[in-house]
């Protein structure tokens, strides 16, 4: 195991837990249409019920994506975390009035004006979260304004990376093609978010036409649109490059096809990924009965947002460009751990699929009946 090929495992597991995090964005997707599927208040703590049983997956894996980028990317997690943290701070605040709904909607009263406050947070989390993810993802292609100096410590300074502006994150949102994505994100978790309830939820009516069928086929035609014009873009547009025998960054015209192309591999997944996804979507809009277009679409959503992200970092690619000074562009060279760090945790990531197993059981066990509304009148309910 050398040095580079850490940073490229490293860089594979934090881009598989950036696309696990993506896929488990149906529960915000879900919770931002608790007024459109559910027209009713038992409707409505249907859909509550049913995301609220997942909930944590996401929130853990936020947790985990943040943590692994901090142990094997330092200087990213400095820089952006630290920088742009305006950004951060509204999306881990968004989660923190997730949690607090989740906890007092059943105690609220039935209809009353507690609980509709507390469907609206949940409403609140379910399109900042998403969007403003998508819009932070987009900046590794379109790059973000900070400044990083590492002959600070040289100069015995504990600060190596600073934000370029006052905005702290927030410029990302003036980007359009930021937004673009972001957008992306939060209409394909809408349409995970529909499939999910038409998985798991046992209710004649909130499982009608109208109710499902209508709000996924518009999410779906936005996704596709928003999705599609942001990959064009990137393939048409400069990417950041760099040099791995100098390390100096340059722009290169059409970048990322080049990655696609040069790493061929990654095409032909991600045009599986793709192949899911719409096979997913297009048979559960045509076929009412098949509840499995969640898992189908889900695996095509990882397998898709995981080729992207790699593109950003793999072959040779500054995963996250400066746009106030190039050369302060973090590559997977200049910013990650030591070797020794990397290595260490090589061996520590092996008892990964043990954690992925209590995973997979801790979800069946959870979803072992469908959810009814006899099953949450109980002292359990969300």
């Amino acid at each position: 195991m050398t040095y580079l090929f850490l940073q490229h495992y490293w860089c594979f597991i934090v881009a598989l837990l950036g696309a696990l995090l993506v896929f488990l964005m149906f529960v915000q997707g879900a919770n931002s249409l608790i007024f459109t599927i559910g027209k009713t208040d038992d409707e409505r703590r249907l859909v509550v019920n049913a995301t609220g049983r997942k909930w944590e997956f996401t929130f853990t894996t936020l947790v985990t994506f943040g943590g692994a980028f901090f142990a094997s990317y330092p200087l990213f997690y400095s820089t952006s975390f630290g920088g742009a943290y305006w950004l951060w701070m509204i999306i881990l605040f968004s989660f923190v009035l997730q949690a607090v709904s989740y906890e007092f909607h059943s105690h609220s009263p039935k209809g009353g004006t507690r609980r509709m406050l507390f469907q609206r947070l949940l409403v609140l989390n379910g399109i900042l979260g998403p969007l403003l993810l998508g819009g932070a993802v987009a900046t590794f292609f379109t790059g973000s304004n900070f400044i990083v100096e590492k002959g600070n410590i040289i100069d015995s300074q504990l600060i190596i990376s600073r934000w370029a502006n006052a905005s702290h994150g927030l410029d990302a949102l003036l980007n359009p093609w930021n937004l673009v994505l972001g957008l992306a994100v939060f209409f394909l978790a809408r349409v995970l978010g529909c499939l999910y309830i038409h998985n798991r939820v046992d209710d004649k009516q909130l499982n009608n036409h109208n109710q499902i069928i209508q709000p996924l086929w518009r999410s779906t035609i936005l996704f596709l649109g928003l999705f599609l014009a942001f990959l064009a873009h990137i393939l048409t547009c400069e990417g950041y490059a760099y040099d791995p025998s100098t390390g100096i960054i340059f722009m290169e015209p059409y970048k990322y096809l080049h990655n696609l192309l040069q790493m061929w591999p990654l095409l032909v997944v991600m045009i599986i990924g793709v192949v899911f996804v719409l096979f997913g979507i297009l048979w559960s809009l045509t076929h009412k009965a098949w509840k499995r277009g969640f898992w189908v679409t889900g695996f095509g959503t990882v397998v898709t947002v995981l080729v992207l992200l790699l593109l950003t970092a793999w072959n040779n690619t500054a995963y996250y460009p400066s746009t106030a000074d190039l050369q302060s562009s973090l590559t997977m060279q200049n910013s990650s751990s030591s070797e020794f760090t990397l290595r260490t945790m090589f061996y520590v990531s092996l008892l990964v699929p043990f954690v992925l197993a209590y995973i997979v059981y801790a979800w069946r066990s959870i979803d072992k009946k469908e959810i009814t509304l006899e099953e949450i009148n109980t002292d359990h309910a969300y």
